[in-house]
C-alpha cells in the first residue's frame, strides 16, 4: 500500500516592525557622501546586509543602528523607526434621552 505525499512545508515568516526607517538611513548615508559598502565596512556587517536594511527587507538590530548613526554622525532617534502612538481609548459618550415633559406643563 502506498502512502500519500505528504504536502510540502513552507515556513512562514512573521512580519515584525522594523527598528529602523529604511529611508532615512539611505539619506544620512548619502548625506555623509557614503556608499554602501563603505558603511558597512564602519559598522561592521556585510555589505549584502546593508543592502538589505537600506530596502526594508532585513531588520537592523539596535547595537548595529547605535554604530551605523555614530558612523554617519547623527542622532540615533534619526534612523529609529517612527511609531504610532496608540491612541488613547475615549470613553463612550452618555445617552441622552429626549427631554420628558412633566405632567401640569402644557405648552
Amino acid at each position: 500500500m502506498a502512502e500519500a505525499p505528504r504536502p510540502k512545508r513552507t515556513r512562514r515568516r512573521i512580519k515584525r516592525p522594523l527598528n529602523h526607517e529604511p529611508s532615512a538611513v539611505t539619506y544620512a548615508r548619502e548625506k555623509a557622501g557614503l556608499r554602501k559598502y563603505e558603511l558597512a565596512a564602519l559598522v561592521g556587517i556585510s555589505p549584502q546586509l546593508m543592502g538589505e536594511i537600506e530596502s526594508g527587507w532585513r531588520n537592523c538590530t539596535p547595537d548595529n543602528l547605535a554604530k551605523m548613526a555614530e558612523a554617519l554622525n547623527c542622532p540615533l532617534v534619526v534612523l529609529e523607526a517612527k511609531r504610532q502612538a496608540d491612541p488613547a481609548p475615549t470613553a463612550p459618550e452618555p445617552v441622552t434621552s429626549a427631554p420628558t415633559q412633566v405632567a401640569g406643563d402644557a405648552a
